[in-house]
């Protein structure tokens, strides 16, 4: 892992971590702004199965759990892509709860609340880099289309030995054959000769 890489997570986690760690300690100061996501999707989760939170405290500390490992695993360069899909995943509520700049009427705080939406948007940007971030080994679709180019070679060259060693064996058979046909007529010859010899006078 290069230096670069092992810095940019470290910062770019650190704020998950923090922000994570606050919400599953204190979730009260975040459940008003949550309910605003939770109302919406709290039936979904009813209806996909009865036994899934749906109150906004503890949908506020799940949450913030999720972001405290999956920033934690990002930041010590483990799991590095599935974390960074998951952190990903619980901005997305955490923005539109917190920053719906779109319904603040005043002025002032809706240009304060759409600079922290956009600061969100860079770091859900960050996130999905990071998502897909080989460290410069090839992706699962580079490998998929090379190995399948690779069987394709093989089964090519798998089928020129075939045919290669099916005409060889044809010509092995003819071989074959002709020494036999060689072979009977040697035969003929000798028995002709032998019975020559048994009508001569002795």
């Amino acid at each position: 892992m290069s230096p670069v890489r092992t810095v940019a997570r470290l910062f770019l986690s650190t704020i998950f971590v923090v922000s994570g760690a606050r919400s599953v300690a204190r979730p009260t100061a975040f459940v008003p702004r949550a309910q605003k996501v939770t109302e919406k999707v709290g039936p979904l989760f009813e209806k996909t199965h009865p036994s899934l939170p749906t109150d906004a405290e503890t949908l506020v500390r799940l949450n913030g759990a999720a972001q405290v490992v999956a920033g934690l695993l990002l930041a010590t360069g483990r799991l590095t892509r599935p974390a960074a899909a998951v952190l990903a995943s619980t901005l997305v509520p955490t923005t539109l709860a917190a920053h719906p700049f779109w319904t603040v009427k005043d002025p002032m705080e809706r240009r304060h609340q759409e600079t922290h939406f956009m600061k969100n948007l860079g770091l859900f940007g960050g996130l999905l880099l990071a998502a897909s971030d080989t460290q410069g080994r090839p992706g699962l679709a580079w490998r998929a289309s090379h190995y399948a180019g690779h069987s394709k070679h093989a089964l090519e060259h798998g089928r020129h030995n075939l045919d290669h060693g099916l005409h060889q064996l044809g010509h092995s058979g003819e071989s074959v054959r002709r020494a036999a046909r060689t072979a009977r007529r040697e035969a003929k010859i000798a028995y002709r000769a032998a019975a020559v010899g048994r009508k001569l006078p002795s």
